[in-house]
């Protein structure tokens, strides 16, 4: 059985993940994420709620984004409901 040979290029994949198809479609996963997160939250004060944001992280070789909650209740929040978990295993987007 023949075996297979990849090369990795890395000027290519960096050039790909800077690309503004790729950072879009990045950003609209998370927003999307955070949108799904806001709606099933539970609100007792809406501080929970209100502090799920997208945070947009530059690296090397590509733009990051991610979905965080930011008020100071969130681990427990998170801890006894699994909401964002949720939010993410719910979203595709192609």
């Amino acid at each position: 059985m023949a075996g297979s040979y990849f090369e990795e290029n890395d000027e290519f994949f960096a050039e790909l993940g800077r690309e503004p198809g790729v950072v879009d479609l990045c950003q609209r996963a998370a927003d999307e994420v955070a949108a799904r997160a806001r709606a099933s939250a539970p609100v007792d004060t809406a501080d929970y709620r209100d502090g799920i944001v997208v945070e947009k992280r530059e690296a090397a070789y590509r733009d990051m984004f991610r979905v965080v909650a930011t008020d100071e209740k969130s681990m427990g929040v998170e801890s006894r409901t699994g909401n964002l978990a949720r939010a993410l295993n719910g979203v595709r987007v192609y």
